[in-house]
């Protein structure tokens, strides 16, 4: 079977816990990343400074209705014990999520593109894309030509994260030429290969699209 969702609620609850078995820990706080334009409502998750304008990246085949939709991450501070607070805290983007419903997500499934079948997959594999440049993004289908200059390190993209040191964000930045706009973070210990997950409700309407960063494992103390 493929790769199984995991508790994504949990994830995006503010002041979750977790601990690796170094006995490093981490606490949950979940990051503003303002509203996203999806004029077409053909959703691109990819890595933006490798793949934005490439053309290399469909659209997820799972649509929704053209709209403005939150995006937030949950961001985990990470701390090793005995060790006094940092002067920049240790920050890592466990996951980030496009928000079209603010309703409990009753089921996950893997977003996929039109060439990807589920049934292709093994135990515990998954779709996702590749990051080679320590970043993810959410953007609308119309918006993939809306950033030229981005590969040669040039636009508002570049511009949003070095006036923030490269901070996690994340950073809604809107093009200078058509307006359209794209949502980036960091993607949690950088480089590597992460799925997608579409959530619905319990009667099927889409609350969310999903990327897991891998950060956080399984929780210390589950919310009651």
């Amino acid at each position: 079977m493929p790769m199984s969702p995991r508790d994504y609620t949990w994830l995006f609850t503010p002041g979750s816990t977790f601990a690796y078995e170094s006995g490093q820990t981490g606490v949950i706080h979940v990051a503003d990343g303002g509203m996203l334009d999806l004029p077409t409502g053909r959703v691109v998750a990819c890595d933006p400074f490798v793949y934005l304008g490439s053309g290399d990246m469909e659209p997820f085949t799972v649509t929704v209705a053209p709209g403005r939709y939150r995006v937030d991450a949950a961001v985990a501070t990470l701390t090793r014990p005995g060790e006094p607070p940092a002067e920049r805290p240790h920050q890592r983007v466990a996951a980030a999520r496009l928000v079209i419903r603010d309703e409990p997500t009753a089921t996950w499934e893997l977003a996929v593109g039109p060439e990807q079948d589920l049934a292709e997959l093994g135990d515990d594999e998954f779709f996702g894309y590749g990051v080679d440049a320590g970043t993810g993004c959410f953007y609308d289908a119309a918006a993939e030509e809306a950033f030229p200059g981005t590969e040669e390190e040039e636009g508002p993209l570049w511009e949003v994260f070095e006036n923030s040191d490269w901070s996690h964000g994340p950073h809604l930045v809107t093009s200078t030429s058509t307006g359209h706009t794209l949502a980036a973070f960091t993607s949690g210990w950088g480089d590597g290969f992460y799925p997608t997950w579409i959530g619905r409700t319990a009667a099927g309407e889409v609350t969310c699209y999903l990327t897991d960063f891998f950060v956080a494992p399984a929780p210390t103390d589950a919310p009651v």
